[in-house]
């Protein structure tokens, strides 16, 4: 019984040692970086620096395959189907983790299909609202929106966006009544609160800098759980009175769901490494995001948290993605 036993662990470990050279030689062809989004954004370019310093780490190309198309998720599809040995990654936003309570027939699950390598970056988003609202702070605003329910008017990015999330969190956590009003996109929405034709919103950071610097935006507060480094003088929604408030906008990086948990776990150190170089750093602030570089079992856990998360106020507010 304890040679068969020594035989069967003898046999396991031989097969696992092909797998764990190849994890330590990883990556030995160019691997494929898909941003599911048009050049030129922040994911892009955050990408491009990225997958630049881990080509000078690996010796090894990393290409940056920009395939936008159904607000990211065509791309993410395509990661997904990809080969299980790594080679293929995509960098997912935070709506990777809302688009299956949005839609009736997903085009994949984000647990069962991926398997997550790291949090690249985050970024809070702001709520802001338009100087002519006579409020100062979060609990003001919680105030005259109970006192003037369906009254006020908030605008978003379009249904399922991160600032549309953001504020039918807000709204289940007050208990109030704003009524929504999507844009095509964060440009238009922002030029309409500047104008005053809506009253508040929750952009992020980068988009709204500018204008609140000049005065023509009040900004109240930011939506991560601690006080953010790009605005440390701005309190959280949390500690303004809407405990346990916490919204982030994030990018993560992950692959097909087979691909063995050695090679994630490779790809996560190199990642992390470059992630914590200076320059990448700055470079990431200067794009309004702080970063990241978990373990492949964190990022899980926090994929894990935020699909139920969103489920509920997806099903309470009665959102159904256009």
């Amino acid at each position: 019984m304890h040679t068969s036993l020594m035989t069967v662990v003898t046999g396991l470990l031989l097969g696992l040692q092909p797998l764990l050279a190849s994890a330590q030689n990883f990556p030995v062809k160019p691997v494929r970086w898909i941003v599911p989004f048009p050049p030129g954004g922040a994911a892009d370019i955050s990408s491009r620096l990225i997958g630049q310093k881990l080509a000078e780490r690996w010796g090894q190309q990393v290409i940056i395959d920009n395939r936008p198309g159904a607000g990211g998720n065509l791309g993410t599809e395509m990661a997904a189907r990809a080969a299980p040995d790594g080679y293929t990654v995509v960098l997912v936003p935070a709506t990777f983790t809302t688009y299956p309570s949005l839609v009736r027939k997903p085009l994949f699950d984000p647990v069962k299909d991926f398997a997550p390598i790291s949090l690249v970056s985050s970024s809070p988003l702001m709520l802001v609202v338009h100087p002519s609202l006579p409020v100062k702070n979060v609990r003001e605003l919680v105030a005259l929106a109970k006192a003037r329910p369906d009254q006020l008017n908030y605008a978003s990015s379009g249904i399922g966006a991160s600032a549309h999330m953001a504020a039918e969190l807000f709204k289940s956590a007050t208990k109030t009544r704003v009524v929504h009003v999507p844009y095509k996109g964060q440009p238009p929405a922002i030029i309409d609160l500047v104008a005053g034709q809506v009253q508040l919103m929750f952009p992020n950071l980068p988009s709204v800098q500018g204008q609140i610097k000049a005065g023509r935006l009040r900004p109240l507060a930011v939506t991560t759980a601690g006080r953010s480094v790009l605005f440390p003088e701005m309190p959280t929604v949390a500690e303004s009175g809407v405990p346990g408030f916490e919204v982030t906008q994030w990018g993560g990086l992950v692959t097909a769901a087979a691909v063995p948990a050695a090679i994630t776990e490779k790809f996560q150190k190199d990642l992390s490494a470059v992630l914590n170089q200076p320059d990448v750093k700055q470079s990431l602030l200067g794009h309004g995001f702080e970063a990241v570089g978990n373990t492949p079992a964190q990022f899980a856990e926090f994929i894990r948290t935020e699909i139920p998360k969103w489920a509920k106020i997806i099903a309470e507010a009665g959102i159904r993605a256009e």
